[in-house]
């Protein structure tokens, strides 16, 4: 591994030194952080973040305003270590939708809140070789930040309070509710390779309702982000050699209208609205594909062509509820959530070979196909009822505050097929009549880039499930917070399931305190998992035959034994301190273990032996050339540590907050395991899946941060520490640096409500190490990550930046 720098490493020492940590100014102001009040972790009355029982992260208004990026999913990772937010290429959807992860676990095994209700995942299920390959994550960057007024995130085990989802942590987004305001904020952008232009603009504003406290408060934002390509030259398979990929981000356009509010029926009621509409278009690019390649065509494209693949993805939520003051302290909910996600795929600068070759009756080809294609659809939606009630009760002169409540959730999913030309092996799709190209070699089928999904795999499914929780907390004496949680959940589909929480809080000081949590978690295997499957006609063997993702009881999982899906279950356990030795500093550190057994994993390829064999039995009287499913194949273990420190220094006319945080995480593998009498555990979830598991995510995550003002100006310098990264599925096991990224930003106030502010992003211009261990790839101009690449590939950009209020 290379080293930082002398001025990166002494960066580090001087603000760990300094006790500098956590999230600087939460609120975007120079208050502590233990001020602001957090009601993520526990139902009952809001908590400081250092009070509470289990670590909880703060995002406010000043830290999205200074961090630089202007997606969700990239902010996070830059402020909370916790979080990842892996750049990914060349992988379909998942270039447009990318996979957000917590605590090096997966994009499904983190449960999304907005306002404390429930958000819906995302249509797209990662089925390439990326980070969360095989779940379907929620989309981060549906949600606007200008709609944001500050973000929670919970690092602890929660399923037993907020339901399946939650085992890796829980990230709750909090609307704004601002009245009698207007915001307006814009800001331009590009790299130092003057690629990547980036527009953005953002209006917020709020209106009272009624006299009671009730209001709308209304968002818009857009957002325009340019392409870049940091491929290298491909000596391969061109001459002279060339740059013929296109590696880096993709041209894509977001909008999104959002809203919040509540409207007072009386002094101890009101009725409540909030949820979004978001729209992204979005170009990607597949392998190129070169001349003389039998998936070309010379007289269409001489010198090979690059597949594009285009995405138009729409999100929509609608929560809306009502909520009541009881007697005795008591309060009682009741909500209606909605929420839907749809993606639609469209192809580009391609064509279908067997159209082209097709014999007609008369012994001619065709000599043509369409170059463009709608190549399907997946939608998902899912709806929420929740009825909640709490409030303290007395027992035995005891006082405990006790939550219960009901949860019926339904949800759908939707695979629509594509045009026939994106999918069919010729215009008659009969593999019977084999379309042979000039070379003699079989013509493929489908549309080159991304195949169509086919009437064969269309599906429109779903499920419900109902569930019952109880969550109690005490205080037996001051110093001691005692907390108890259970869930009861009921699927359609699988059964039912059962899990607990236990959590601890001791103060024996106001300087000290100790805390911990043990509980046990489940996550249902979602209906992407369930429902999804795909197909394409391959040449094996010297024989036209389909290769296929098969969904859960089909002929082929039924054939190799591979049980039904069945919940992923888990034992989260942690232990941590916090020490706030005076009013203007504070130190937390938190250990964790995370336990997963039967994690829902998706399989390597299946693919029949050489020379004939039990594989070989099963897939070739189905007419299989090469197989994968969805299965409960390993169990992980993922060992961490956090600290998170802050100390705050006022001047006479001035303010210094140091801040950093030290994430420290390890997931292993602890066992593959099958329920298939021909497939072995190693063969059904291979080495390669096992490194992407293991390695593809940093091992290490450090936030340093510096934030000083003086009187109009301030200036906010932060770095990023990502650790060494693996890959090794398309070649030999490949390592890839850490790397410190530092960003920095100076703010002026022009009035106290008009801010200018200028910022840079990685700072030094850090790229990935080079792609050294030899193989095919770096020849075809992947020089920097491709499957794993926490820092992307794009090197530094700056930025301008106008915020306003009136």
């Amino acid at each position: 591994m290379k080293r930082a720098p002398q001025f990166q490493r002494t960066l580090l020492a001087a603000a760990v030194l300094a006790l500098s940590a956590g999230y600087a100014s939460a609120e975007g102001n120079d208050a502590p952080a233990e001020q602001t009040v957090v009601v993520l972790g526990s139902r009952s009355v809001a908590k400081t973040a250092l009070d509470t029982a289990a670590p909880v992260g703060l995002i406010g208004l000043k830290d999205m305003q200074t961090a630089g990026p202007l997606e969700l999913g990239k902010l996070l990772q830059t402020l909370d270590p916790s979080f990842n937010f892996s750049s990914t290429f060349i992988s379909d959807g998942t270039d447009s939708i990318r996979p957000a992860t917590l605590r090096s676990l997966g994009p499904d095994q983190v449960l999304v809140l907005v306002n404390g209700k429930r958000r819906h995942q995302q249509a797209l299920l990662n089925v390439q070789q990326t980070i969360g390959r095989g779940s379907a994550g929620t989309d981060i960057n549906a949600i606007p930040l200008g709609a944001i007024h500050h973000i929670e995130v919970l690092r602890d085990g929660a399923a037993a309070q907020y339901g399946s989802d939650a085992i890796a942590g829980v990230i709750n987004i909090v609307l704004k509710s601002q009245v009698n305001e207007t915001q307006v904020s814009g800001s331009v952008g590009t790299t130092s390779e003057g690629d990547g232009d980036l527009y953005s603009a953002s209006a917020n504003t709020g209106f009272a309702l009624g006299q009671d406290g009730g209001f709308l408060n209304l968002t818009a934002e857009a957002r325009k982000r340019g392409e870049t390509n940091r491929a290298g030259v491909d000596s391969l398979r061109v001459n002279p050699p060339r740059v013929t990929q296109h590696i880096g981000d993709s041209n894509t356009k977001d909008g999104y209208l959002w809203w919040n509010g509540s409207l007072p029926i009386d002094k101890a009621s009101d009725f409540y609205a909030f949820g979004g509409v978001s729209k992204r278009k979005s170009d990607s690019f597949g392998f190129f594909r070169s001349a003389g390649d039998d998936r070309t065509v010379a007289a269409v494209s001489p010198n090979g062509y690059l597949p594009a693949i285009h995405t138009t993805i729409k999100d929509a939520s609608f929560a809306f509820g009502y909520r009541r003051d009881l007697a005795n302290d008591w309060k009682a909910d009741i909500s209606i959530n909605y929420g839907a996600s749809e993606l639609a795929f469209h192809e580009s600068d391609s064509l279908n070979v067997s159209y082209w070759y097709e014999k007609k009756a008369d012994g001619s080809i065709y000599g043509e196909s369409p170059r463009e294609a709608d190549t399907g659809t997946l939608k998902f939606n899912q709806t929420t009822f929740n009825a909640d009630i709490k409030g303290p009760v007395q027992l035995g002169g005891a006082s405990i505050f006790l939550a219960t409540g009901f949860e019926y959730r339904a949800d759908n999913y939707q695979i629509v097929a594509g045009d026939p030309v994106s999918y069919q092996y010729g215009r008659t799709n009969n593999p019977a009549i084999v379309i042979k190209t000039p070379s003699g070699a079989t013509a493929a089928s489908g549309i080159q880039g991304f195949p169509g999904y086919t009437p064969a795999t269309a599906v429109d499914s779903g499920r419900h499930n109902i569930a019952l929780f109880l969550d109690a907390e005490h205080k037996p004496v001051n110093e001691l917070t005692l907390g108890g949680a259970v869930r009861y959940e009921k699927y359609s589909d699988f059964g039912s399931t059962v899990t607990g929480k236990l959590s601890a809080r001791f103060d024996p000081t106001k300087q000290f305190g100790l805390r911990g949590s043990l509980s046990t978690g489940f996550r249902a295997p979602s209906v992407q998992q369930e429902f999804y499957s795909s197909v394409s006609t391959n040449l094996n063997n010297g024989v036209l035959t389909e290769t296929l993702t098969a969904r859960q009881g089909s002929a082929v999982t039924k054939a190799f034994g591979i049980a039904p899906l069945k919940e992923e279950t888990s034992t989260n356990g942690s232990i941590g301190m916090v020490l706030r030795p005076a009013s203007n500093m504070s130190l937390t550190a938190d250990l964790y273990e995370i336990k997963i057994k039967d994690r829902i994993v998706f399989s390597s390829e299946i693919a029949p032996e050489a020379n004939g064999g039990p594989i070989a039995n099963i897939l070739k009287p189905l007419g299989v050339g090469q197989a994968q499913f969805f299965t409960n194949a390993v169990d992980t273990r993922t060992r961490g540590l956090d600290i998170v420190a802050e100390h705050t220094s006022k001047f006479a006319a001035s303010t210094l907050v140091l801040s950093g945080q030290l994430g420290f995480n390890k997931t292993e593998v602890t066992k593959r395991h099958s329920t298939s009498s021909v497939l072995t555990g190693s063969q059904l979830f291979d080495q390669s899946q096992v490194t992407l598991i293991e390695h593809g995510q940093p091992r290490k995550h450090h936030v340093v941060a510096a934030d000083y003002t003086a009187g109009q100006w301030n200036l906010n310098t932060r770095a990023n520490y990502y650790g060494e990264v693996q890959a090794e599925n398309f070649s030999p096991l490949q390592k890839w640096d850490a790397r410190w990224l530092v960003d920095a930003s100076v703010r002026y106030a022009y009035t106290k409500r008009t801010f200018f502010s200028v910022g840079v992003n990685n700072l030094f211009n850090q790229t990935p190490s080079d792609w050294t261990n030899g193989g095919v790839f770096p020849k075809l101009g992947f020089t920097k990550c491709w499957e794993t690449c926490p820092i992307g590939v794009n090197g530094r950009s700056m930025y301008l930046r106008a915020d306003t209020a009136f």
